[in-house]
């Protein structure tokens, strides 16, 4: 299968992982300001391209360091209100962003690869049809949650020994999110 044979239009849905897809990811810290939030390069030109080809796009984001106490709640929607300007000013758009603020030992239903997100997702929008939704991430968790959702998978770059360990749950792989959206 190819990405072409998806037929992608407006029935579908995008969900994305945030950071390593959308923002550069802080190794073994959190994005805990606005000024730590640093956009992966070609991220708003790919946001306005998944504009004009998905219904909805959708950021499903696990959030420890809320849980951890690094950061508030509100300092989380703060910099998720300043990616939406930014990506909203480069001509694209996000319909919602959803989080997990629940450490990984809690074991929540909410914390991919948990599917809550995806449901609260679907019950706020109840048009989004999973089946006709691809889940973008960089993480073994991303995928997992993609799988279970019945979505097609994206694994952006990350480590190659997931994409060679986790092949059966991965449907594509591109090195950033600019050349998956080029290629739809």
């Amino acid at each position: 299968m190819i990405l072409k044979d998806l037929e992608i239009d407006k029935a579908w849905t995008l969900f994305l992982d945030r950071d390593g897809v959308i923002n550069k990811r802080l190794i073994g810290d959190y994005i805990k300001t606005w000024d730590q939030f640093e956009f992966i390069p070609g991220v708003p030109e790919a946001m306005k391209i998944f504009g004009s080809l998905f219904g909805k796009i959708i950021v499903v984001t696990n959030q420890q360091g809320v849980g951890k106490n690094m950061m508030t709640e509100e300092d989380l929607l703060a910099i998720h209100a300043k990616m939406n300007e930014a990506i909203t000013d480069a001509g694209g758009r996000v319909d919602k962003v959803y989080f997990s603020p629940h450490l990984e030992n809690e074991g929540s239903f909410l914390r991919k690869p948990g599917i809550g997100m995806a449901l609260k997702a679907r019950r706020d929008f109840p048009g989004i049809i999973l089946k006709k939704s691809v889940m973008v991430g960089d993480s073994k968790s991303d995928m997992i949650f993609g799988h279970r959702c019945n979505m097609k998978t994206v694994f952006i770059a990350g480590d190659k020994m997931v994409l060679r360990q986790n092949h059966k749950i991965i449907d594509f792989s591109f090195p950033n999110l600019l050349s998956f959206a080029q290629t739809l």
